[in-house]
């Protein structure tokens, strides 16, 4: 729960935005939804573009964080399987209750970077644990092309994601099985 009013408004912008979508993202929602008197988020986020921002920037954080927790909570990945086990876990948590609620605000707020550069800075991948769990992996596999394989196997699994928050389901284990030997080859 956030302890401060900033990250409080931030976290339920965000909530706002997975209930409604970008359009129904304004500071009266937040109000609305955080229980707070009108004009609270405005005083605190005076502009939507400033308020989007905080969101943003929030959502990476909950991100990273989900993402070094879940390197975390592997062991060092030594077999495809191992990495597909991990690829299933991360795609379960980007599809259900709280991980499926970011997913659907980070891809809105992914359409809404392609018109400002400011969004889309927040938003470029980071490093993590979970990217460079995949680098070690195909280093000790021999792969040579390491970033680019990295690149390509983590957008398809983001890719999958999205697919499968549209149409519903879950990510076919088979297919993250695909993805890893596309990437290994």
């Amino acid at each position: 729960m956030a302890t401060d009013r900033r990250t409080l408004l931030a976290d339920t912008a965000l909530d706002v935005l997975a209930d409604e979508g970008i359009r129904g993202l304004t500071h009266r929602a937040v109000d609305r939804k955080a229980a707070l008197p009108s004009g609270t988020t405005s005083a605190y986020f005076r502009t939507r573009a400033a308020l989007l921002t905080a969101l943003v920037t929030r959502l990476v954080r909950l991100d990273q964080a989900e993402l070094q927790s879940t390197a975390e909570q592997l062991p060092p990945l030594r077999t495809a399987e191992e990495l597909v086990d991990g690829m299933s876990l991360l795609t379960r948590q980007r599809l259900t209750g709280e991980g499926r609620r970011r997913s659907l605000a980070r891809y809105a707020c992914t359409i809404e970077s392609v018109r400002d550069p400011e969004l889309r800075e927040i938003l470029v991948p980071r490093e993590n644990a979970g990217r460079e769990a995949v680098r070690r992996f195909l280093a000790e596999h021999g792969v040579t092309d390491i970033e680019n394989r990295t690149h390509t196997l983590l957008t398809c699994l983001d890719g999958l994601v999205f697919d499968r928050l549209v149409s519903g389901g879950e990510v076919p284990r088979e297919a993250l099985e695909g993805l890893v030997a596309a990437a290994l080859r």
